[in-house]
């Protein structure tokens, strides 16, 4: 975005100058250049002595040359930073203004379409789904889908949802919707269809995605963590193991051996056990019981199946 708006400001820029300007790397302006070309931003570059990139038409002191849904879909790419960045939230209330106003609407209803969380949930990084472009724009748009949705048992159901906001939870997508059950969350992953439709809908006057999305997180994780262990680890090996566990594992510093103490939560101690088993002897688990008791069946079991007969 503050790239955007130095072009607006300036006319024509170079990687170099971006780079200086924002202190980041030439690779990176570079980058900035190609996704903002990516989301339909009417920008090129241009070669040779005095070259650099330009918007559409020269410098300009307002971003008129950009259409509706070139609109939308710069503020479905950067709209996300607005709850993370509090300079990206800046340059884009900036960029609103700058815009003609019948598009403002769009912008707005765009930025508020997705939010990002970078916390683990204890899973691995998962491909983007299909069905997320495809939400994103009718979250934006106010308009109803139809979907084809299968829970964590199985069932398989299709529902007329209100989409209010996408989420990407460390790449792991859900969408918000109004229901009529009222306010509920499904994983996209799990979605085989999505039928949009131009049966407008409206969104609470009091929604905030980024809100809402916090108290999901705080009601999901609240019952994820009714067990708790403390284990010793090798210091080096602390961030691989923050990384799994995400929001909850807890640095309670170092024993008198430099090994790191560290408290971990889980739905139950099978859950704790599990999740630990994979690291082996690079673990120490002091408490609970439960959780070492686990561990000694789980490492039973695998040597009852794996262990190679005696030749001899």
């Amino acid at each position: 975005m503050a790239t955007l708006l130095l072009m607006q400001a300036r006319g024509r820029v170079t990687a170099a100058e971006v780079a200086s300007e924002l202190e980041v790397s030439v690779a990176t302006s570079r980058r900035d250049f190609e996704a903002l070309s990516a989301a339909g931003v009417p920008v090129y570059p241009q070669s040779g002595r005095g070259g650099g990139w330009s918007l559409v038409g020269g410098a300009r002191t307002d971003l008129t040359g950009l259409n509706a849904s070139e609109v939308k879909a710069l503020f479905l790419l950067t709209g996300s930073a607005m709850s993370i960045d509090p300079g990206a939230r800046s340059a884009l209330r900036k960029l609103v203004q700058a815009l003609p106003e019948t598009f403002r609407e769009h912008a707005h209803a765009a930025a508020a379409a997705v939010a990002i969380d970078h916390t683990k949930w204890g899973e691995d990084v998962r491909d983007r789904p299909e069905w997320v472009t495809e939400l994103q724009n009718a979250v934006a748009a106010r308009r109803k889908v139809l979907l084809a949705y299968e829970n964590r048992d199985h069932q398989k159901t299709r529902r007329l949802v209100d989409p209010w906001g996408v989420i990407s939870k460390y790449n792991i997508w859900y969408l918000i919707a109004g229901t009529e059950a009222g306010k509920r969350t499904f994983r996209i992953d799990r979605i085989s269809a999505v039928e949009s439709s131009e049966v407008a809908y409206h969104r609470p006057d009091d929604f905030e995605l980024n809100r809402e999305w916090w108290l999901i997180v705080v009601e999901v994780e609240r019952h994820r963590s009714l067990a708790t262990a403390t284990i010793l680890i090798n210091s080096h090996l602390t961030s691989a193991l923050r990384a799994q566990f995400g929001r909850h594992f807890e640095d309670l510093g170092l024993d008198n051996d430099g090994r790191a103490l560290v408290r971990i939560t889980a739905p139950m101690p099978l859950s704790i056990a599990e999740q630990l088993a994979g690291w082996g002897a690079a673990v120490e688990v002091i408490e609970p019981d439960s959780v070492k008791t686990h561990l000694a069946r789980l490492g039973a079991e695998l040597m009852q199946r794996y262990a190679i007969a005696d030749m001899g």
